[in-house]
């Protein structure tokens, strides 16, 4: 099992292009389900996740032509509507396919999803919107199995708020029957880059990027060309790579309107950040200050990027108080940092993160996408090697980590 192993203490420095986003390419990439003729997406980050994505759609008999950095897929030929166990287990957004599969082919069958170990992430809310729209929704033998002639239009307000349900729905109403309404909606700028793409392919949807998206149905959509958005999460997961080493960092390519949450917490922090046209830049002249924060759905801080600020947090100065509302068990990674020496409690939803002069090296297990990050970040500023265990999870999310970090003087090498 691959590893990374780091040797701490140098300040980044330099610039690196920020990747596609995965969030925004995995929905986009099912969308091509919804189309009769070829759909071309560019700005495919190289990723595990989008690579399983590609690989369902393939088994489900999507064409799918692959160059570097893009993909050409064809739902024009025989699909089989189904998204087996084997494929979905290592991906939660393999749920996506779902509902372009009943809006266009009367019918699925999509195991229930697996993906990172970070909390309940219930599907209930695509199921309810699916039935809201005609369709028969039922579970039998571990996979969902939903059918409908064809859907119809209806107002669907949905509980809490679910990025993948509001994409889920959002594509399965553009080819249903009249107009549905989706309330408390997902904000999410993935969500919006969706909506670009399927609006590109002729679908009519209004309101996205609100909490009330819009979505009058059409007969048939065909393919487009789309670029994928920059990935808000990898540039702020550099900023705070940044942040903690001390160091000066430009990112180019990036989402700078995407990052104003992340942006504030930095300059409270300390940081000095600058914008040019889509380059973010940022310098950290000391030792950062503790920042507090609490998670909560866009435009407020993200969840995916509460375990690089808890790592930030552990060696800045004073106290933070660190709490997260989405997923009730993401704080996974506070015993591993602890063991570089972090001081660290836990109560309830909520990390208290005391900040120490210096981190020491160790030997850490990761236990999720966005915990993988935090451990780098640690290993970055620990004195002497850490090596970090199970880096698989980082390569669901993490184009070509390692190497942007070396490109800005970091000291990670990938071993066996």
């Amino acid at each position: 099992m691959q590893k990374l192993s780091i040797q701490g203490g140098v300040p980044l420095s330099g610039e690196i292009r920020v990747s596609g986003a995965k969030n925004a390419a995995l929905p986009i990439l099912a969308a091509a389900l919804l189309a009769r003729t070829p759909l071309s997406v560019q700005n495919l980050p190289r990723l595990k996740d989008v690579e399983t994505m590609l690989a369902l759609l393939e088994r489900m008999g999507v064409g799918v032509s692959r160059e570097e950095g893009a993909a050409r897929l064809d739902a024009g030929g025989a699909i089989e509507p189904i998204a087996p166990y084997e494929l979905v287990k290592t991906m939660r957004a393999s749920i996506l396919a779902l509902g372009p599969l009943v809006a266009r082919f009367g019918e699925a069958r999509v195991s229930l999803p697996g993906g990172c170990a970070i909390g309940e992430r219930p599907v209930d809310l695509h199921l309810k919107g699916l039935e809201a729209m005609g369709a028969t929704v039922g579970i039998e033998a571990g996979y969902i199995h939903a059918s409908a002639r064809r859907l119809r239009g209806a107002r669907i307000v949905m509980d809490t708020v679910t990025v993948t349900g509001t994409e889920n729905l959002m594509m399965a109403a553009c080819l249903a029957e009249g107009e549905t309404v989706l309330e408390n909606a997902a904000r999410e700028p993935e969500v919006v880059d969706l909506a670009r793409c399927l609006l590109a392919m002729g679908a009519r949807i209004r309101g996205e990027g609100t909490d009330v998206i819009v979505v009058q149905g059409v007969d048939r959509l065909d393919g487009a060309r789309h670029a994928v958005m920059p990935d808000r999460i990898e540039a702020g997961t550099f900023l705070a790579a940044a942040a903690a080493t001390r160091g000066q960092v430009t990112l180019t390519h990036a989402p700078v309107a995407a990052l104003d949450a992340v942006v504030e917490k930095l300059r409270e922090a300390g940081a000095e950040i600058g914008v040019a046209g889509d380059a973010l830049s940022i310098r950290m002249p000391g030792r950062p200050r503790s920042v507090s924060l609490r998670t909560a759905p866009y435009p407020a801080f993200p969840t995916d990027m509460q375990a690089q600020f808890l790592a930030l947090n552990t060696i800045a100065s004073g106290t933070a108080l660190v709490t997260e509302t989405i997923f009730e068990n993401r704080f996974m990674h506070v015993q591993e940092l602890r063991r570089l020496g972090a001081r660290i409690d836990i109560e309830g939803n909520t990390a208290v993160v005391q900040g120490v002069e210096r981190l020491t090296g160790a030997t850490v297990m990761a236990t999720d996408l966005r915990a993988s990050a935090s451990l780098v970040i640690a290993g970055l500023v620990a004195e002497g090697e850490t090596v970090v265990d199970r880096i698989y999870h980082l390569d669901r999310g993490y184009e070509r980590l390692e190497e942007k970090l070396v490109r800005l003087g970091a000291r990670v090498r990938r071993v066996g």
